[in-house]
């Protein structure tokens, strides 16, 4: 049976909240999907209303901000509480990490994706339009963070106030300094038993000099303190500046592709005004769109008859490849030439992996599923490739080994697609004699450095640095000292703050050993109190080699790696003797070779399975058993020179992952 429920949307307290001057009258069900989406978000309100009221609220009462963290330091739950005060969502118990659409963010608990989403708030009988961007916290999608912070004018810089400083928020404090924002700090967590404010706030005035007497103390989880967030936000950040009458310019910060109306950029307003059935182009592609809607995040997509200058919304232009849509690029009205916006620094792979389908007839699904994901990730980066061992895949470059991992889980989750991933490796620099260079993302096609001969021959190879930032307890200087040393690391600062109970510690690290499973050993040797943050230092000559596994002298090009001179009889023997524990025996001798060049490193065999053919010998002369054995060696021996040993996907995909086998 349907129903008519009429709602008035109203925020929680006369006071600090909006309220909307209108009812509005929907069909709703007993617990039918709209109810319940109604129930949390206010999609349904006509573009005319928010027309009438958006044109009410100046220039001036715009603001956009931020809320930068290090991970698990409570910037969803705090977007969440916010959404509810100001009225965006129905206050409910079901309210965790409403801006993180994505499973695997929702399973994790991590924001893998910078959110944005459009309140309505009403502070000293003035109206105000406030744009929160919720970024991720992790260091491999800091560029997410840098592409958001381009959107605002200021940034709310969360803190643990029992974990304190950690190396994410140092990293994001530095980012947001060089966009010249205004910093606003916060403590979360304060109702915590091991909670620690004044420590924390001498951290923060140590380690940034910054102003912390009118710091804000909040409890997310609880709900205490959120009454004080916004008015600080309108108070201490300053409004965007733009001129809604003047040419229109605005900033592509985001896009993502939709499967009903293609792909969904999010804007920027710079100056002018942009409307439906507007005539935009691109400075950067030169192509033209009509824009077929406009509209801004509230929290979905709610659309709206124009975006003016100051105002963070999405637009629909029919645009259908998502490669159309560079970000950082200065969209403007046909005819209306306006001086492109600085874009944003193109996001490199970091780490490069090989994939594979378990089985072969999967591969043209596996090529759709990735193609499809790969439009909502425009920082991976793919390449087909095929390997004697696991048949046709790709070479997948990202930004880290955690961005790795949450691209698996969502072709898994969104796409019910299973893949071989092969061990993670960095991109290498190769230069000649003849001056040329060239980047190797695939292990098997480094070249051979014990040959200096041939028409080109290799002058030297590079290896990518970082600088890695470690924060932790001064009880654990000495192990990570160690760490760092043990994986060719070079001691580039070492600070202890607050009185010495804790150390920020900076080296200079191969990103090889870094990826290396580097953060569980720091995280194991730390007992979970040390946090990592790494930015891109550029190449460093090296003496680097090409490890190779043979069996029965055919190289198995998918377990092929770049080490380090200094760790290749280590890993070779360790290898070798994994990949025997991996194959089965055969009815002849397997023999594993790992290989550098000509030299031979390691080997292991397994030895062949055989019948004994003298069992029918009761006796007689010996030469008859010696001619039985002989038949049989020479079998052996024949089927040696034909055999092809064949490595079972799913195992070669644990050895791949360094799991037991």
């Amino acid at each position: 049976m349907i129903r008519t429920r009429s709602l008035r949307i109203r925020g929680p307290g006369a006071s600090s909240a909006f309220a909307f001057p209108w009812s509005i009258n929907i069909f709703l069900g007993q617990n039918t999907p709209a109810a319940r989406h109604f129930s949390r978000t206010p999609y349904a309100y006509a573009e005319a209303k928010y027309h009438e009221l958006l044109k009410n609220i100046p220039l001036e009462n715009y603001r956009n901000f931020a809320i930068v963290a290090h991970i698990d330091h409570g910037k969803s739950t705090l977007s969440d509480r916010l959404l509810e005060y100001t009225g965006t969502i129905r206050k409910d118990a079901d309210n965790k990490q409403v801006l993180d659409k994505l499973k695997v963010e929702q399973e994790r608990g991590i924001t893998v994706k910078a959110q944005t989403c459009t309140m309505f708030y009403q502070h000293k009988g003035q109206d105000y339009l406030i744009n929160l961007i919720d970024t991720p916290g992790h260091v491999d999608f800091r560029a997410e963070v840098s592409r958001s912070l381009a959107a605002c004018n200021g940034a709310l810089l969360l803190v643990d106030a029992a974990q304190g400083i950690q190396a994410q928020t140092v990293a994001n404090f530095y980012l947001a300094f060089a966009e010249g924002l205004e910093m606003l700090p916060a403590l979360n967590k304060i109702d915590l038993p091991s909670a620690d404010p004044e420590r924390v706030l001498t951290q923060m005035r140590d380690t940034f000099e910054i102003d912390t007497t009118d710091a804000l103390m909040v409890s997310a989880k609880a709900g205490l303190g959120i009454e004080s967030v916004l008015p600080a936000v309108i108070e201490r950040m300053p409004s965007p500046s733009g001129d809604a009458a003047g040419r229109l310019k605005c900033l592509l910060i985001d896009s993502w592709y939709d499967n009903y109306v293609g792909v969904i950029a999010l804007i920027r307003v710079f100056d002018g005004t942009m409307r439906k059935g507007d005539k935009i182009t691109s400075a950067y592609t030169g192509l033209k769109y009509e824009v077929g809607e406009v509209g801004i995040m509230h929290p979905d997509r709610t659309p709206i008859q124009e975006l003016k200058a100051g105002m963070v919304g999405y637009i629909i232009t029919g645009m259908k490849e998502s490669k159309e849509a560079h970000i950082g690029d200065t969209y403007m009205k046909v005819g209306e030439k306006v001086d492109p916006l600085p874009g944003f620094e193109p996001t490199q792979p970091m780490v490069f992996v090989g994939a594979y389908p378990i089985d072969a007839v999967d591969f043209t699904k596996l090529d759709e599923s990735i193609s499809h994901l790969v439009l909502n990730d425009r920082s991976v980066s793919i390449q087909k490739e095929t390997s004697t061992a696991l048949g046709q895949g790709w070479r997948i470059g990202f930004l880290g080994t955690l961005h790795c991992s949450v691209f698996q889980d969502r072709l898994k989750q969104e796409y019910g697609s299973e893949v071989i991933i092969t061990a993670p490796t960095v991109p290498f620099k190769v230069r000649y004699r003849d001056g040329s260079e060239e980047i190797i993302s695939n292990p098997y096609d480094f070249p051979d450095l014990t040959s200096r001969s041939g028409p080109n021959p290799v002058e030297d190879v590079q290896e990518p640095i970082v600088e890695a930032t470690m924060m932790f307890p001064q009880e654990y200087l000495g192990p990570i000292i160690e760490l760092c040393e043990a994986n060719r690391g070079e001691q580039k600062e070492c600070t202890f703050m607050n009185t010495g109970e804790r150390v920020l510690l900076k080296y200079a690290l191969p990103l090889s050993q870094l990826v290396d499973d580097f953060f569980g050993k720091l995280k194991g040797m730390s007992k979970g109190y040390a946090s990592l943050d790494y930015e891109d230092s550029g190449y460093r000559t090296s003496d680097l080699v090409k490890l190779t596994l043979l069996v029965n002298k055919k190289p198995v090009d998918a377990l092929a790696a770049v080490c380090h001179r200094s760790q290749v009889d280590r890993k070779g023997r360790e290898w070798a003797k994994r990949l025997k524990n991996l194959l089965d025996r055969q009815l002849y001798e397997i023999i594993i070779q790992a290989t550098v060049g000509q030299r031979v490193i390691a080997r292991e065999s397994i030895s062949a399975m055989r019948k004994d053919v003298t069992a029918k010998c009761y006796g007689g002369d010996i030469t008859r058993k010696m001619k039985l054995l002989g038949k049989q060696k020479e079998g052996k021996k024949r089927m040696k020179t034909i055999g092809n040993i064949q490595v079972d996907p799913r195992k070669l995909s644990d050895f791949l992952t360094n799991k037991d086998v």
